[in-house]
């Protein structure tokens, strides 16, 4: 073990110790990469939210209020889940459902502020009217003046049973995605007129989760592209929910995102960039499998970091107190199989094991906790990886200059060395602030310990390590603006900025950077604030960021990112349509027109590539398809003569966001993608 890291290594060891683990550590460093450079998302001041639900009796006590502030929760909603389509807020009942004293809205409101977070209110879709949520916004924002600007349009509306499961209240004889735009159009205006400065949110279904891509008999498409195309121009964000029911699903969150995105951009209308994305309900696994417990703390530091780095502006856990479940031993301790952050000393219905006591954390609640001190408002998310599966990191640029790294070891049983490297960025030398919290904690530590290029992780830990920079910034350029791409093709792109603000010396050109993992590769320079690109690859998804260089070589913070997707050809020998035929949440029919715009073809061969390693071919027709890694090869004999179009179909299915490949070659020649 490198020098270096003794010390670090040392204080593991006695962690370990005290916790009877034996100590492990793996023979090599993990290389760990963040760049400076490669910026993401700016950190909101909504990111860390949580649930409210109006049949938790503890709701309203100041120790509850108390928690969550030192949890650094900033959003709170309420009334609670689907409880939100029975209940009316004006005498405080909800038929059909328990509601606990000492609950009301008023009460909430005042927990909400005791807290220091935002309120977040779901109004009541399924059993109410637009007036009485009309109501409800001038109770709270005109009455009382609370100032609650986050208001949803019912809870999971899609559950009503258009679908063929109900578990959502629905008094509407018409329970289709139109019915539920038409009125969430209706709410908007009713209680816009009221108070115009709120933001209305409308409920979306999440990619690859259940109803998303179906279409019900009677629709004019999914869920989503119906309400949105029906109410786009009347909603401010759109509200997904994901329970993914493992520990290892940060990797699908990109893609969940930027096919939502897609989603809003082609059927809302214009303006559609204006929406935001909220994750109103999210819980990392399964019953019984680590809710309480350090595997589910890991998994939500992971995805809520992704999520805020994405854009994604809220992120709301489920719940603050929930309820025990089937209790079990996980990584040593005991699991209640509660998806709340806090205990409500519930017991099993046979009385053999309870909870501890009212508003004793669990593990979750301590990574909210490290996410609320790792990533503050205004901070900059910035690329960063890592080349050990069992560890994430993650990175935010802070704007004194500071860096902040979370790393997250989800190994049970090895305690991991790390060497970090930096990009755009000198660390200071001397030991850094160091926050970690290991398996079993009742807190987070603070320490300072290590140096900025070495730590060493605990077993199923979260570490976040505060760097200074080498040499204080001043005087550097402003970053530029958020850049815009116009005239993309197979090959080229015009990226276009706002100029960024001089510093102490003249902006003398800006480069424009590709993302790449955490490694960024420039594209090109200018003195301008435009650049064409070229030597793209078609098909290909590319997140790219400017910055601005002074006279003396100063360089600013990278502008927000800009993601787009080049295309196909405009114009080929060959012409590939491919449509979702039949869609089931996990898996589809899959329709490949093939047209032969050039010589005529006798026998002809069709590859493509599955975009993500959760995509497989199940079957296909009308030629021999076969699989290898994610290439897919679809062999037939046959003419195809010029002008001629000819059918083969697939059945494909996938268990993550479906991203559809874009790019097919016949014989191969790239095809132009319709």
């Amino acid at each position: 073990m490198p020098k270096t890291l003794l010390r670090a290594a040392s204080a593991v060891l006695l962690t370990l110790t005290a916790l009877n683990i034996p100590p492990a550590y793996a023979d090599e460093a993990v290389a760990v990469t963040v760049n400076a450079r490669a910026a993401l998302a700016t950190v909101p001041a909504t990111g860390i939210g949580a649930n409210h639900a109006i049949w938790d009796s503890y709701l309203g006590t100041d120790d509850t209020a108390d928690r969550l502030k030192d949890a650094g929760v900033q959003v709170l909603r309420y009334p609670g889940g689907s409880y939100s389509d029975i209940y009316h807020w004006a005498d405080h009942t909800a038929p059909g459902g328990y509601v606990a004293p000492g609950t009301d809205f008023d009460t909430f409101m005042r927990g909400a502020r005791r807290t220091g977070a935002q309120p977040m209110v779901t109004a009541n879709y399924g059993t109410a009217t637009a007036q009485e949520a009309a109501d409800w916004v001038r109770h709270a924002n005109v009455t009382k003046n609370y100032g609650v600007k986050y208001w949803e349009i019912g809870n999971e509306n899609y559950g009503n049973g258009h679908y063929g499961a109900a578990w959502e209240a629905d008094n509407h004889a018409d329970k289709s995605p139109a019915e539920y735009a038409r009125n969430v159009v209706a709410y908007s205006n009713a209680m816009k007129a009221v108070d115009p400065t709120i933001k209305i949110g409308a409920v979306l279904t999440t990619p690859a989760n259940w109803p998303d891509g179906i279409v019900a008999g009677g629709d004019d498409g999914t869920w989503n592209k119906v309400v949105l195309s029906i109410a786009g121009s009347k909603i401010d964000f759109v509200i997904l929910h994901w329970y993914p029911g493992a520990y290892d699903k940060a990797a699908h969150i990109p893609d969940m995102i930027q096919l939502t995105r897609r989603q809003i951009a082609a059927h809302a209308g214009p303006g559609s960039e204006r929406i935001g994305i909220a994750m109103t309900e999210f819980n990392t696994g399964t019953s019984g499998a680590g809710e309480n417990t350090q595997p589910g703390a890991l998994a939500a530091a992971d995805a809520y970091a992704t999520l805020l780095a994405g854009g994604v502006f809220t992120v709301n856990w489920w719940n603050t107190h929930n309820g025990i479940g089937t209790p079990r031993q996980v990584e040593g301790h005991t699991d209640y199989g509660d998806f709340g952050l806090l205990s409500n000393a519930s017991c099993t219905a046979d009385g053999s094991a309870c909870e501890p006591a009212v508003n004793t954390p669990f593990a979750p609640y301590y990574a909210l906790q490290m996410m609320s001190r790792f990533a503050r408002p205004g901070d900059q998310f910035v690329k960063a990886a890592t080349g050990q599966a069992k560890v994430a990191a993650h990175a935010v640029r802070r704007p004194n200059g500071d860096l902040a790294v979370m790393l997250i070891n989800t190994s049970a049983d090895t305690a991991y060395p790390v060497t970090i490297g930096y990009a755009g960025f000198g660390p200071a030398a001397g030991a850094p602030t160091v926050l970690t919290h290991v398996n079993g904690a009742t807190s987070i530590t603070s320490s300072t310990a290590g140096s900025a290029t070495s730590q060493t992780l605990p077993p199923l830990s979260l570490t976040t390590v505060v760097v200074r920079p080498a040499t204080a910034p001043a005087g550097l350029p402003g970053a530029p603006g958020q850049p815009t791409a116009t005239a993309v093709t197979d090959t080229t792109a015009t990226i276009s900025w706002p100029a960024a603000t001089p510093g102490t010396r003249p902006i003398v050109k800006y480069e424009v950077h590709r993302q790449n993992g955490a490694i960024t590769e420039q594209l090109g320079e200018t003195g301008g604030t435009s650049l064409a690109v070229g030597n793209l690859r078609p098909g290909t998804r590319y997140t790219v960021n400017v910055i601005a260089r002074d006279s003396g070589g100063g360089v600013s913070w990278s502008s927000p990112p800009l993601t787009f997707t080049t295309g196909t050809p405009a114009a080929s020998s060959c012409t590939v349509r491919l449509t979702d035929q039949t869609n089931w949440g996990s898996g589809y029919v899959g329709s490949i027109d093939i047209t032969n715009n050039g010589a005529p073809i006798n026998d002809w061969t069709l590859d493509f590539t599955w975009p993500r390693t959760w995509q497989n071919l199940d079957g296909g027709w009308n030629a021999t398809w076969t699989q290898t890694g994610s290439a897919v090869k679809v062999v037939a004999s046959g003419p195809i003569a010029t002008g001629a179009t000819t059918n083969i179909g697939f059945v494909g299915s996938y268990s993550g966001p479906n991203v559809l490949p874009s790019v097919f070659t016949l014989n191969g020649t790239i095809c132009t993608t319709q």
